[in-house]
């Protein structure tokens, strides 16, 4: 049709009843049924088009004129046809059937036996038959090709739609311009063909999403065989390809029970045989109801969970995670002795990361998660020792109290299966509490490098250097004599000079970006070309320990210049053996504690608690995902109540307290993941056991007899690993994504349904509020009100469900919002476990 007032009508061409029947418009003739033969090239085509895809599941319309009238209003609302073309599409739509010795527009349809299902509300023999219509044509007022489609909710007859009346269950539809290069008949052809497979059918029939049509269509491609275009002289050089073909179904089929039953009032496909897995997050309505089914889920399994260690995957996770684990213990070690004044430090987070990782692994339900220290865990050990001390309050004697109050409030918590909140937690929150911490890691680098260059400034002449001492860079003592000439007395005053020391600055300058360089590349070399691909995976996995051995390989050869070190204290020591030992008093160490602070702390507990909550239960989520095929379970009301209970009661004893690491635990599940041989491995199981985790922490502990080599890591290459960490924490956080595409024009926009499926407008609208809401999170951090900055945060949960329906529609906050990281077991370039969460280190 060339103009919206032309008359034109659709003309049947094609059927399949199990085969497909072609339509002869010349002769009025349908031709014999025959297996349908594609072009790749419709396919293709198929492919492409179904990224813009409008779809409509569960569509209660019960006419022809209904639904066409839905689909129309979406493809207008969803800006795939102009509000212009609405009538001329709509009066496209509905056109009568009719005969055509030239048709420019055509319907497929599939009448399809479904008997293998059973559907409740069936009566006879004849209703198992339902059709899926396809109408492709070409309309040359549109601009551009638009493709939907259409689920219904129940199976109706459409008057006139089809040569036989039979119930309809899908319509898709493809139109668009002449002048483009789809082929609309092949197309159309294509679509028909995909319908009438059962595997697809069923696909389309369970689908929730256009993603899900699209993996489906992307399964059937990958089973189909393409033909080169070679000449065939007779049918026997074809016989091989059966064979092939049995094969390839077989492997296709083995997986999947196709005897499932239609629940129309479910609106969802069940297997006959087999219960539907359990939701570990599900309440039972019981006191600690969650918690004893994590036990009794997940106990059942414990002898295998020794057993099942022995295994050399298990043995090459040990030594892998080890790295993983140490490097920043190590790192965050040393940047929390620097925030508190060595109130903590190395020796207190190697302890901690030991004894509770053993523990947590002897009795966790879920002991594949990798525990540790992270970023927010270390901005609110900042916060709460700038207020402690603001106060004139002892810090280490406080975070007593705190640990205490973190005892009674995961009680509490567990108690009333408060886990089921994770639930309430989107990636709107997510990622604006990942862009913060990330900020926070580079911003504090360089705010370090700033505070060397001011105490080392670049000036003309220094002091000269007594290399003849031991020890050159000690602070000089320098004495100054006061006489009095009423009393005759003298006052001697004694001053530390720390007197700036030449390159000092530079040399740190070289070293924290050499290490943060050289880990990095390492990374990115990993998802290169070079050399075969276990070395490279060998050589970016373990980028920051080698980056942090070359930074001290120079600085030890660099004689003539200073540089701070890590602080590391011999043996079992404390960090600060003047002001604190290994048990910590809690009614005061060297003053009375306040009686009031006592009930007070609960506060700042709280606070810890949504952190602790936020990383560990996120992280569970992750590591549960139903496409590691992991079958032992997951805890996350028993481990949430292990691991905060831990870091309370460990608060004693001065170290400080744990979460669920997000990225160190999916690595520890990567490296146990077994993947199956053939061209494109799969995941066939998971090694799950105890003894890996179990080992990691027990060498992690006998890491502080390391002291000599640790005293040698200067302080500059862990800013270095600190800044690492920030840059490549931004990687996979689509709030950063979007961040980036404010000044990037819209041509150059991905291919992504935030940018496609949202007009440019309401994303960047999306991506400010975002942003107020990370500087408004910033303000907070920076105030001296720091210590509510996990409450603000919890405030995003609540503005995200306000927004939805009112300021965005539900659609446009499920392409902006929804959770679509894809777990990545074989990284493929550019892309790596980094990638695969929005939670911060």
């Amino acid at each position: 049709m060339k103009e919206q007032e032309q008359q034109g009508y659709w003309q049947e061409t094609g059927r399949w009843a199990g085969y497909e029947e072609s339509f002869d418009p010349h002769s009025g003739v349908w031709a014999s049924s025959h297996i349908s033969y594609l072009t790749f090239k419709s396919l293709i085509q198929l492919r492409r088009t179904m990224n813009t895809v409008v779809t409509i599941f569960d569509c209660e319309e019960k006419t022809l004129a209904a639904i066409a009238e839905k689909m129309v209003g979406e493809m207008v609302t969803k800006k795939e046809i102009r509000s212009g073309d609405r009538e001329g599409v709509l009066k496209s739509l509905l056109q009568n059937s009719g005969e055509s010795a030239d048709p420019e527009s055509q319907t497929l349809t599939d009448g399809r036996d479904l008997h293998r299902f059973s559907v409740n509300e069936r009566k006879d023999e004849c209703d198992h038959v339902e059709a899926s219509m396809v109408l492709v044509g070409a309309l040359d007022f549109l601009e551009k090709a638009s493709i939907v489609f259409v689920r219904l909710k129940e199976a109706v007859a459409l008057d006139s739609a089809l040569e036989a009346p039979m119930p309809v269950r899908f319509v898709f539809i493809l139109i668009g311009p002449s002048n483009s290069d789809l082929d609309y008949h092949e197309t159309g052809r294509a679509m028909a063909a995909l319908m009438a497979d059962k595997v697809f059918n069923q696909a389309a029939f369970q689908a929730k999403s256009a993603r899900d049509l699209t993996d489906a269509l992307v399964d059937f491609i990958d089973c189909s065989i393409v033909i080169p275009p070679t000449e065939i002289k007779n049918e026997a050089m074809l016989s091989s390809i059966i064979s092939f073909q049995k094969k390839i179904l077989k492997d296709r089929l083995q997986p999947q029970d196709l005897a499932l039953r239609r629940d129309s009032k479910a609106r969802r496909v069940s297997i006959l045989d087999g219960p539907l897995a359990e939701d570990p997050l599900s309440r039972t309505g019981r006191p600690f109801g969650g918690m004893i089914r994590d036990i009794k889920r997940r106990y059942q399994y414990y002898k295998s969970d020794l057993t099942d260690a022995l295994n050399a995957q298990a043995l090459a996770a040990i030594i892998f995670i080890y790295f993983a684990a140490l490097s920043p213990a190590i790192t965050f070690g040393g940047l929390l002795a620097d925030k508190v004044d060595n109130m903590m430090g190395v020796s207190e987070l190697l302890i901690s990361t030991s004894i509770q990782g053993i523990i947590f692994c002897f009795v966790a339900a879920q002991p594949i998660l990798v525990i540790g220290f992270s970023g927010p865990l270390l901005v609110f050990e900042e916060a709460f020792f700038a207020f402690c001390k603001s106060q004139d309050i002892e810090y280490i004697v406080g975070r007593v109290w705190v640990g205490v109050w973190l005892v009674i409030i995961v009680v509490i918590i567990v108690a009333f299966e408060g886990s089921f909140l994770v639930r309430y937690i989107s990636r709107f929150t997510q990622e604006i509490f990942s862009i913060l911490i990330s900020i926070i890691f580079i911003y504090e680098t360089f705010a370090k490098l700033g505070r060397i260059f001011k105490a080392h400034p670049l000036i003309l002449n220094y002091d000269h250097v007594n290399a003849t001492l031991e020890d050159p860079w000690h602070p000089r003592l320098e004495e100054t004599t006061i006489y009095d000439n009423t009393t005759g007395n003298m006052t001697v005053i004694v001053n530390t000079v720390k007197p700036p020391y030449p390159n000092t600055a530079l040399l740190s300058m070289c070293l924290m970006l050499g290490c943060f360089f050289i880990a990095y590349f390492l990374r990115q070399f990993k998802n290169g070309t070079f050399l075969p691909g276990n070395v490279r995976r060998l050589l970016g996995d373990f980028g920051v320990p080698i980056a942090i051995f070359l930074m001290i390989v120079a600085d030890y050869n660099i004689n003539d210049t200073y540089t701070q070190k890590l602080v590391v204290p011999k043996g079992l020591m404390v960090s600060n053996p003047a002001k604190r030992g290994w048990l910590i008093n809690p009614f005061g160490e060297h003053q009375s504690f306040p009686v009031w602070l006592m009930f007070a702390s609960c506060i700042p507990a709280l606070l810890v608690f949504i952190l602790i909550f936020l990383e560990s239960q996120i992280t569970t989520l992750i590591i549960s995902k139903p496409e590691r095929k992991m079958v032992k379970g997951s805890g996350f009301h028993f481990d949430l109540l292990v691991l905060v209970g831990m870091g309370g009661l460990s608060a004693i004893f001065g170290v400080p307290w744990l979460s669920a690491a997000t990225v160190r635990s999916v690595t520890h599940a990567n490296a146990l993941t077994v993947m199956s041989k053939g061209t494109k491995p799969k995941i066939e199981k998971v090694v799950e056991q105890r003894v890996s985790g179990i080992v990691v922490a027990l060498l992690v502990g006998l890491s502080i007899l390391m002291e000599p080599i640790l005293k040698l890591i200067p302080m500059s290459a862990l800013f270095g690993i600190f800044l690492y960490m920030g840059v490549t924490s931004l990687n996979g956080i689509q709030l950063w994504d979007r961040m980036l595409l404010l000044l990037i024009p819209k041509k150059y926009h991905p291919n992504e349904p935030y940018a496609t499926r949202v007009s440019t407008g309401r994303m960047h609208l999306f991506t400010v509020i975002q942003v107020v809401c990370l500087a408004v999170l910033w303000l907070v951090k920076s105030s001296p009100i720091s210590l509510a900055l996990p409450f603000v945060l919890i405030l995003t949960i609540p503005l995200r469900m306000l927004m939805t329906g009112r300021l965005f529609s539900k659609l446009e906050m499920k392409c902006l919002d929804a959770d679509d990281a894809k777990v990545m077991f074989e990284e493929e370039p550019g892309q790596d476990v980094y990638c695969e969460t929005q939670m911060p280190l």
